[in-house]
């Protein structure tokens, strides 16, 4: 049969207060070092963002250029036909209806959602 192990000695007594003080600097030290772990990631996902958000909006300036490239196209295409301000207020009116359906179709969108 085996012979139980002999038992450490205790470890000396420690007054409370330096254990108090010792877990206060333990519980400083994860704290900071969670913030500094979350601070890292977050400054990783907005490096990770910068190039993209940029991609967005130029897409965004191009994209409106372009919308605006075709407005000009459709009120010289009407202006041969209808004259040039009527043909102002007709593509006006398309772009607008255009933008309006847009919009309420996001609006009724956001109002299912929510």
């Amino acid at each position: 049969m085996l012979k139980p192990a002999d038992p450490a000695p205790a470890p000396p007594d420690r007054p409370v207060g330096e254990l108090v003080h010792e877990l206060i600097e333990d519980s400083k030290a994860y704290a900071r070092s969670e913030i500094g772990l979350y601070k890292a990631i977050a400054i990783a996902k907005g490096k990770a963002l910068a190039l993209p958000v940029a991609l967005f909006i130029a897409a965004f300036l191009i994209g409106t250029t372009a919308l605006t490239a075709l407005a000009i196209g459709v009120v010289m295409a009407l202006a041969t036909l209808v004259g040039p301000l009527a043909a102002g207020f007709l593509a006006m009116l398309v772009f607008a209806a255009t933008a309006g359906i847009l919009a309420w179709f996001a609006f009724n969108r956001l109002k299912r959602d929510f």
